[in-house]
């Protein structure tokens, strides 16, 4: 079983203090790099990502230009209540897929949560103004 040790050689010693204060904080006792995990993150990346992305279409293309196209011009009071439900999910996708990239020692796991974390920033931001106008009414 590799340990963060050995997944951080070529950075230092720096690297792998670190490297084992994430897992901590991650609650992640070890790591495990079968190939099967590492494709099952790369999944969970892409459906956390499709959510996320859904989240600001939904946001500001469906809702905003959309249905209003299409007749329905009574949304304004639907956005926060469709994107609240949406932006807690692909933030709760977001989180296990950092954990994920963390657990199977994924070589690209700084990127990764950095891309997560950005794209976390995002819908958290997007989810309060929904709910600072649901509860503006």
């Amino acid at each position: 079983m590799a340990s963060t040790k050995e997944n951080s050689k070529d950075s230092g010693s720096n690297q792998t203090a670190v490297d084992g204060a994430v897992n901590r904080f991650l609650r992640i006792n070890a790591v495990d790099k079968s190939g099967d995990q590492q494709e099952s993150a790369q999944r969970l990346f892409s459906i956390s990502m499709v959510i996320s992305g859904f989240r600001c279409i939904l946001s500001y293309v469906i809702l905003p230009f959309v249905l209003p196209l299409l007749g329905v011009g009574a949304t304004a009071g639907v956005g926060p209540a469709i994107g609240i439900p949406v932006g807690v999910v692909a933030l709760a996708f977001d989180a296990r897929g950092i954990r994920r990239f963390w657990a199977i020692g994924y070589r690209y796991k700084w990127q990764m949560t950095t891309i997560y974390l950005m794209v976390m920033a995002l819908v958290t931001y997007l989810v309060v103004v929904d709910i600072v106008h649901l509860f503006a009414k």
